[in-house]
């Protein structure tokens, strides 16, 4: 397919494009700034990597994206550039470069808004964005919206899950400060993280055998995270773990997503 056509009408979400990478659709991929340990399915994502002809990545350190690109184009940090962060309500918030040029103890690099305008420009394709003000005016347009809105959902799409004796519905989300790749070689700020627990009910804590401080295993299909527990006021069997704090990631070490149902046992037990 040539320049300038959308391989998809519609355009395609994460998991789609993975699946397409990863069956051969798409023949190339451009990442920025993604960690694979973030994506719902790292093990798909990173079969998805593996199988696509021609990779391009664009980062700031090394990743598991920059060992398998084909190029990696270094872009600037968001204390380097001017842009917009858009918050939980919906709300644009722009804002404008910390650090200038003339200011920056390494060379200056591109915002990858640029780095993207050139890729285009190479391929004889105008994305009209070379610089903030027109990435603005582009955001500002898509923005409006006047007609109705959609209803809101009145159900779940998938079944509950219904955890039985020593399962419990994973639950998480990631600490502000982690196993990020942005904190690596900052040990004073390292050294400030939470401890990792896993948190479980009263209830569920002792239905499973284990005391809290001790070491409760939380197993999916691909492994198990280990981690102490910490017994918390919360509902029953459901378990509640800092997603980026220890190995690879909760769901590269065991397979699972919050919300699916993993088993959860003292660390000791068979």
């Amino acid at each position: 397919m040539g320049p300038g056509r959308a391989a998809h009408p519609v355009g395609r979400d994460t998991g789609q494009i993975i699946e397409a990478a990863a069956s051969g659709e798409l023949a190339a991929l451009v990442v920025g700034g993604v960690e694979v340990a973030d994506l719902p399915d790292p093990a798909r994502a990173r079969a998805a990597l593996d199988a696509v002809g021609f990779l391009v990545s664009l980062e700031q350190r090394p990743s598991e994206v920059t060992e398998r690109a084909d190029v990696v184009l270094p872009v600037a940090a968001v204390a380097e550039k001017s842009g917009a962060f858009l918050n939980w309500e919906g709300r644009m918030r722009p804002f404008e470069a910390a650090i200038k040029p003339d200011q920056a103890t390494t060379r200056h690099r591109l915002p990858d808004a640029r780095v993207l305008t050139m890729l285009a420009d190479a391929l004889d394709v105008s994305l009209g964005l070379s610089d903030v003000r027109q990435a603005r005016a582009e955001l500002d347009r898509l923005a409006a919206w006047s007609g109705t809105w959609a209803t809101a959902p009145t159900g779940t799409s998938v079944p509950l899950p219904r955890p039985e004796s020593g399962q419990a519905v994973l639950a998480g989300h990631r600490l502000l400060l982690d196993l990020g790749r942005l904190q690596e070689g900052d040990d004073a700020l390292t050294a400030t993280r939470h401890a990792a627990v896993a948190r479980l009910s009263a209830a569920t804590a002792a239905e499973a055998g284990v005391s809290d401080g001790q070491r409760v295993r939380v197993t999916g299909p691909a492994g198990a995270v280990t981690l102490p527990l910490a017994v918390t006021p919360m509902p029953d069997r459901v378990v509640w773990l800092p997603l980026n704090s220890v190995g690879g990631g909760v769901a590269s070490d065991t397979g699972v997503r919050p919300g699916q149902i993993v088993a959860i046992s003292s660390e000791g037990a068979e």
